[in-house]
Formats: structure tokens, C-alpha cells, sequence
């Protein structure tokens, strides 16, 4: 589904209209194993499905919280420059344009982020 594109500000796709993963991507995974195996990140970055279901403006972001006893997440949006939550944990890519070389180059754009008090891995409220 290498085709689907949106820049920063445009909509996704709604989750009813996003394309999941296929047969038809199996050249297109292993190209991306292979260059996460090379870079040691295999275990460290997935896949997610871009895809909307409410708009999120620029200077939004959706903030991932947890109930460690009642095994249940919830997002909510929030204003990027004002949320406390700073653990980024999805990302999309957007293009940023030509470098000094002409060269199309690709940067990302955090678009979750998890409350690291609330149970995101690491954090203290879930060492056992």
C-alpha cells in the first residue's frame, strides 16, 4: 500500500477505508525486516496502520495513558507543545522536501505519545 500518501494536516484514511497488509506487500515487509535487521532494530520498531477516526490538527497529538490493574489503554488528544507526556511511541513519516544534494529526504512526526506515569514500559509503576 506503498501508494497511499498524506502530508502533515491532510486526513488519513478513516479505519474503515485503510488497506491492512497483504500478499500483495510481502516484497515490500522484507525489504523493511531487511533494513531493520541491518540496522539492529527489528525488535525495537513494527507496522502500525495510519488511519483516522476523528481529526487531529498539527499542533495536536494523541497521548496513550493505561490501568496497569484494569489491563486497559485510552488515547486522548492534547496539545503537543503543552502535553506532560514526552515518551513518543508512533511516529509517521512525512516528506520534508530536497536536501542541498536533490535528494528527496523523509523525516517523522510523532502523532502518540504515552504517559510514562501511567504504565508505559520502563517506567517505575511497573517494575515488579
Amino acid at each position: 500500500m506503498g501508494n497511499q500518501e498524506s502530508a502533515p494536516g491532510q486526513s488519513l484514511p478513516t479505519f474503515e477505508e485503510a488497506k491492512g497488509l497483504g500478499p500483495q506487500d510481502s516484497q515490500f515487509v522484507r525489504d523493511l525486516v531487511e533494513v531493520l535487521e541491518k540496522h539492529g532494530n527489528l525488535d525495537r520498531f513494527g507496522l502500525c496502520l495510519l488511519h483516522e477516526h476523528f481529526p487531529v490538527a498539527g499542533d495536536e497529538v494523541l497521548v496513550e495513558t493505561h490501568d496497569l490493574a484494569a489491563r486497559t489503554l485510552q488515547i486522548r488528544v492534547e496539545k503537543a507543545g503543552a502535553t506532560g507526556h514526552t515518551k513518543p511511541s508512533q511516529w509517521r513519516f512525512v516528506k520534508t522536501g530536497h536536501d542541498s544534494g536533490e535528494v528527496e529526504s523523509h523525516a517523522y512526526q510523532v502523532i502518540l505519545q504515552c504517559s510514562p506515569i501511567s504504565g508505559c514500559p520502563g517506567s517505575r509503576s511497573t517494575a515488579r
